[in-house]
């Protein structure tokens, strides 16, 4: 049976008044509600510059003619569309439930941010079964975008997610946000983030991490599985072993934010412990991501 929404009835509303924040300048060629700093014919007035044969007569201001005895134009600023392209890591290790719930909760609220500002929105996640890209623009599409996000299945690749992140990321985006754990090697990111550039000129990447994941709460004797590749270890959880994990995470995580830095990728941390409202209008908002 399909759900409708895994987020609040009300939650359109609530962040109806919020939009994606960029300085990129890479913007579509059909007319949006951003604001560009080239020049238009949208009602933002710049600036006056001085008549030029060819241009429209239309724009002459004939008050500034009365004072100045000369031709000047008004120029205002174009407005185009926000191509936004959001990139979800389907991977077996973003199966913990409360991972997988808050990926596509963060999923659904960046998707309703770019189609309730009449931007276009595209979406992807590496799938074994076919699954039909999401491609729209304008707001009558964010149901269907919710709805399409909410019954996503349970994440099931075995394959890696940074070899096939860039065969999945769209072309000329303003942002592309890559949704992710963030698990895999650093060698494998490194090849995946040295390829991302080129698609956009604002990457964010989205660190999705369990609480479990940053501060495990295990003791004893365990048989600990790898999602991935289902290997087991039997393991005697001791104080001296939560260490050796906490600093190993730790050294692949700051490995992982200097590869960002290098190819000028942004990143944001969040845990399944922050509830969504939390995550948006405040670390996203604090970061500049959204204003």
């Amino acid at each position: 049976m399909k759900k409708d929404s895994i987020l609040p009835e009300d939650w359109s509303s609530k962040i109806g008044r919020l939009q994606i924040s960029t300085k990129s300048k890479l913007r579509g060629q059909h007319k949006g509600s951003h604001r560009s700093m080239r020049f238009g014919s949208s009602l933002d007035f710049s600036d006056f510059r001085e008549y030029h044969p060819g241009d429209d007569v239309r724009q002459i201001d004939w008050n500034v003619f009365a004072r100045t005895d000369k031709y000047f134009i008004k120029r205002f600023l174009d407005e185009q569309e926000m191509r936004v392209h959001i990139l979800l890591d389907s991977t077996k290790s973003m199966q913990e439930e409360k991972k997988w719930l808050l990926a596509k909760q963060l999923t659904i609220s960046l998707g309703q941010l770019v189609l309730g500002r009449d931007d276009r929105l595209s979406f992807a996640t590496p799938t074994e079964e076919k699954l039909a890209p999401f491609r729209r623009k304008g707001a009558v599409y964010r149901k269907a975008f919710t709805s399409y996000i909410t019954n996503l299945s349970e994440p099931a690749m075995n394959t890696s997610f940074t070899n096939q992140a860039a065969q999945y990321s769209a072309k000329d985006c303003t942002v592309l946000f890559i949704i992710t754990d963030g698990l895999e090697p650093i060698a494998d990111w490194e090849r995946c983030l040295r390829s991302m550039p080129r698609f956009s000129q604002d990457i964010r990447l989205i660190l999705v991490q369990s609480s479990d994941e940053v501060a495990p709460q295990f003791s004893g004797d365990l048989q600990l599985v790898d999602r991935e590749t289902e290997e087991r270890l039997n393991v005697s959880v001791s104080t001296r072993i939560v260490e050796d994990y906490e600093k190993k995470r730790h050294q692949h995580f700051q490995e992982l934010d200097i590869l960002c830095r290098r190819f000028g990728i942004h990143t944001l941390k969040v845990e399944t412990k922050d509830d969504i409202s939390h995550i948006l209008f405040h670390q996203m908002i604090r970061s500049n991501w959204i204003n």
